[in-house]
Formats: C-alpha cells, structure tokens, sequence
C-alpha cells in the first residue's frame, strides 16, 4: 500500500478571498472526521492573496477514494464552491521521499 499525496489549487472569485480563507478553515476542521488522512493544509500563496493551496497526504488510495463523502466534508465542500473564481487545479502525486513524514 502506498500513499497518495494532492496538491491542488484554488483560486478566489474577485473580492472573495477573505470569505473562502474562512471557509477553508471550515474545511480543515471538517477534516478531522476523514480516517487515512494524514495531512491537510491549506497555504496562501505570498504572491497572490486570491490563490490558495492545499496539500493532502492519504494513508492509502482507499482513504482517498471516501474523502469528502462525509456529511461534514460535503457542507464545507459545498461552502467552497461559491467561493472560487473556477474548478481547482489538481495534481496527483506519490510521494518518494520526505522530512518529517512518514512516507
């Protein structure tokens, strides 16, 4: 079994950052009721107030497969989209080495 590791991009319609920063919030705290989700953060980018990122480390494919099924995850899911100028860019990845992780 390998872990599976996302990064994905979310991007805040005009003059909406400040409301979907709260609502990632809302999305991280969600996200304790996710089993075989070992991280999940969220990170503004310096460059660009509206631009978010999030990175997600799953125990296994099988975590990630339910991820967001959940009644709570699907709520703050569901506050997200209003919130984004477009559809997150999302890459898939399988991590090979790390600090601090147990990969």
């Amino acid at each position: 079994m390998s872990k599976t590791a996302i990064i994905a991009k979310l991007t805040a319609a005009e003059g909406k950052a400040d409301d979907l920063r709260a609502a990632l919030q809302n999305l991280i705290e969600a996200a304790d009721s996710e089993p075989g989700l070992e991280i999940y953060s969220v990170h503004n980018d310096k460059a660009d107030a509206d631009v978010f990122y999030f990175f997600e480390l799953y125990e296994d494919q099988a975590a990630l497969d339910v991820h967001g099924k959940g009644d709570e995850m699907k709520a703050a899911m569901g506050a997200v989209g209003g919130l984004l100028s477009g559809r997150p860019e999302v890459t898939m990845l399988s991590p090979v080495a790390a600090k601090g992780l147990a990969i």
